[in-house]
């Protein structure tokens, strides 16, 4: 990057800062940390430098995310899908990730949680990450969830089965919870139970869909597709993400 080019990016990030000073940060923030994979293929490496090229990228981020005030971030960084490939892709992905997030933990900024079935991973790599995050359960910084083995299908099917099994502890027959079943039932019982439903989606590569994060929790979120890459993503990327959400008026459902 040039001098004159170098000192425009920071002007421009200059302005959009101080434009969203002005404006309403989004509380919560979910990210679907997309196209590492295509990165590492654009500049001719493996799957591996470009997951690790990622991993990099989420420290960066949660400074961004921080600094904008936002308090809780959910960063989707693998999916039920995504362990169906290669074992030796996985193998490497899992490692990256009980690194990132040992170092997330280290840093005694962020308190961690996981969102996900933990019970899908190797036993070895669940132990690393649980340890890792119950380490942060007494820092007050920023929430930071990490989904890990998280698909949003898998999410509202185990939350249903453990309110059915709160029911049918409690001696409930099948048909008084049917008839007495809320929609607060199911959101008391999935992964983020506690926490507010998510204001902002941003999703990077330039995919427009979900593919299954947070959908119940989604609703009524406000979603910023971006085309960079997720190693590529800029903080520029991420004000610009601030700033159209502060620019959309939110109807939630109304």
């Amino acid at each position: 990057m040039s001098v004159n080019h170098t000192l425009l990016y920071r002007l421009y990030e200059r302005r959009l800062m101080n434009q969203l000073k002005k404006q309403v940060v989004p509380k919560h923030i979910g990210v679907i940390l997309d196209g590492n994979r295509r990165w590492a293929k654009a500049v001719g490496a493996e799957a591996s430098q470009g997951h690790r090229e990622g991993a990099d990228k989420v420290h960066e981020f949660l400074d961004w995310a921080e600094d904008a005030g936002v308090d809780i971030v959910t960063l989707w960084m693998l999916s039920t899908d995504n362990l169906k490939r290669s074992s030796d892709e996985i193998r490497k992905l899992l490692d990256i990730i009980v690194n990132a997030v040992s170092e997330l933990a280290s840093t005694k900024r962020w308190k961690l949680r996981l969102v996900g079935a933990t019970d899908l991973l190797p036993e070895k790599i669940a132990t690393q990450l649980h340890k890792a995050v119950a380490s942060t359960d007494n820092i007050e910084g920023m929430n930071v969830n990490i989904a890990v083995g998280y698909g949003g299908r898998e999410e509202i099917t185990e939350a249903i089965k453990q309110f059915l099994r709160q029911r049918a502890h409690m001696g409930e027959s099948l048909d008084d919870v049917a008839k007495n079943l809320h929609v607060d039932d199911i959101t008391d019982n999935l992964y983020t139970r506690g926490q507010p439903d998510p204001d902002l989606v941003i999703r990077t590569s330039g995919e427009q869909r979900l593919s299954g994060f947070l959908l119940w929790q989604s609703a009524h979120s406000e979603y910023y597709f971006c085309e960079a890459y997720w190693p590529d993503f800029r903080r520029i990327d991420f004000l610009r993400a601030m700033r159209a959400y502060s620019q959309r008026e939110r109807r939630m459902g109304r």
